[in-house]
């Protein structure tokens, strides 16, 4: 009790530093999640029409590994298979980011080591944060079930849909609380959290599309789905989410009794005294501080592509059995022949996750002025512009290179099984860079937000959580043209199999240009702070 004195009084902080955030966050599931549900109300009113879209998904490998198995056919069964992996995301990207962003960011900046010297426990601050995450995933729970029951839906099933999307939630707050005991940057624990997040992911979706169980069941993401919501519910799976996040936190707290405030158990490794002439450049620097992102990402897409890509042969299978597929497919948005539009959707989600490293790499600018790195930097001969053009052009290329690695591993692993590598890694490799301009369009935004609105560059997330939601979920919600335009991955090409037309690529590419200029010219304007 002693070691978490001053608790409370910290909880307090904490909810009103993300009065605004926090509120967003839980809302925007339980919009989505009511949006889908009564879409599929509409779409589907006949129990045979529903059915049918069962056995489809059912027998259909590759939409298994993109949504998850369908438990029931009802419209609450697939209103969970549609919605529940994308809510679980989001849920644990809510915690990952709440929990580092009050533990070891306010380490890294300092705060901590403020709040430490007044009357609170050691562990006073961890406590906080662990009460706040767990907090902010019940009620997202409850609200999401508040909602599903609203729309005539059971009261049962909505519960344990919700209790499923919180339960993921407060597993990886666990592991990001974990995380940030092991490392001593902010940017590392959240790049460890969210790693562990995509790895849930892959396990998920490998298990799902094999039809693999124990695989599945390696995943928390695939715990809340076996939750089973309106298909005979599993309360004990929500039990096992419960536990394992309580584990994690116990662990933690282990760990954090080992370390010293600001220090990780992982201690860096210390470079050279002296920098080489490779960094006597504002580009080298920027690379040099981008690089180890730069390279967990592409691994990350080269993974992901090379599972999509070998399982991509699979669709074109079940073609003639399942009419409907193709429909199906084309509500995802995909067109033209039915593996090219499963892997034109497969590689459209990877350019919507590239779009997050987009955004990351550019904000890396906010984390050298915040720390105050980057005052010593601009204190020499360096101009402002020079700077910021190096770390937005780190952001610009990587973009490139990450998703040129998606597209080279499903290239190799679908060419394989097709009989044509030499044929399918060019086609699937120009189809994955050509959705870079949409990702440079949010970093792009994100400089420009850096530039003039420093305190409000997370509105830079937002803004791509809003993009992926219209451009996945649009046609299925059937949204006004005029919104669904607002989406730049909405203008991007269909690949493959589709036709490339230059001008939407062109334009996405001038907005992206236009916003980082201005971003550049606002940031040459402003003072240089670290608050």
């Amino acid at each position: 009790m002693i070691a978490s004195k001053g608790a409370l009084a910290l909880l307090r902080l904490a909810l009103r530093r993300d009065r605004v955030v926090l509120p967003v966050w839980i809302a925007v599931p339980a919009v989505v999640v009511a949006a889908i549900g009564s879409a599929l109300a509409d779409l589907y009113p006949q129990a045979g029409r529903r059915a049918a879209l069962g056995a489809t998904v059912t027998s259909a490998p590759a939409l298994r590994a993109l949504t998850g198995p369908v438990y029931d056919t009802s419209i609450g069964g697939l209103t969970a298979w549609r919605a529940v992996t994308f809510v679980t995301v989001l849920a644990a990207l809510m915690s990952i980011t709440t929990v580092i962003r009050h533990t070891r960011a306010d380490e890294e900046s300092g705060r901590a080591e403020l709040v430490g010297a007044c009357v609170v426990g050691r562990h006073a601050i961890v406590a906080a944060t662990v009460l706040l995450a767990g907090a902010a995933n019940l009620v997202l729970a409850l609200v999401t079930a508040l909602v599903l029951a609203a729309q005539g839906l059971s009261v049962a099933g909505s519960l344990a849909f919700g209790l499923a999307a919180g339960g993921a939630g407060w597993v990886f707050a666990g592991v990001a609380v974990v995380a940030a005991q092991l490392t001593e940057h902010a940017r590392t624990g959240r790049g460890l959290a969210v790693a562990a997040l995509g790895l849930a992911f892959v396990l998920r979706a490998s298990g799902d599309a094999t039809g693999d169980e124990a695989v599945s069941w390696l995943s928390p993401l695939g715990w809340a789905q076996r939750v089973r919501p309106f298909a005979g519910e599993r309360w004990w799976a929500v039990a096992l989410l419960a536990g394992t996040g309580l584990a994690l936190v116990a662990v933690a707290a282990v760990l954090a009794g080992q370390r010293d405030l600001g220090a990780g158990l992982v201690a860096p490794r210390h470079g050279p005294r002296d920098a080489g002439a490779r960094l006597a450049s504002t580009p080298a620097l920027a690379w040099r501080l981008q690089r180890g992102s730069l390279l967990g990402w592409s691994a990350a897409f080269a993974v992901a592509g090379g599972m999509f890509g070998s399982l991509a042969q699979s669709v074109g299978t079940i073609i003639q059995d399942n009419p409907r597929l193709a429909a199906m497919l084309a509500l995802m948005g995909g067109e033209g022949a039915l593996v090219d539009t499963f892997l034109a959707t497969v590689l459209g989600l990877l350019g919507l996750v590239a779009g997050g490293y987009a955004v990351q790499a550019t904000l890396r600018l906010r984390t050298e002025e915040s720390a105050l790195r980057a005052e010593p930097v601009l204190a020499t001969a360096v101009r402002r512009a020079s700077w910021t053009a190096g770390h937005l052009g780190a952001a610009l290329a990587g973009t490139v290179v990450i998703l040129a690695a998606g597209g080279l591993a499903a290239g190799l692993t679908h060419g394989i099984r097709a009989g044509g590598p030499a044929a399918e890694v060019p086609r699937l490799v120009a189809a994955a860079v050509l959705q870079a301009p949409a990702g440079w369009t949010l970093a792009g935004l994100a400089m420009l937000l850096f530039g003039a609105l420093p305190r409000l560059v997370a509105l830079a997330w937002a803004a791509l959580v809003a993009f992926a939601l219209i451009a996945q979920l649009g046609e299925l919600l059937r949204l006004d043209d005029r919104v669904m335009s607002l989406s730049p991955f909405t203008h991007l090409p269909q690949l493959p199999g589709g036709t490339v037309t230059a001008g939407p690529l062109l334009w996405l590419t001038g907005v992206a240009a236009a916003l980082a200029v201005a971003g550049v010219l606002a940031f040459g304007a402003r003072d240089v702070s670290g608050d």
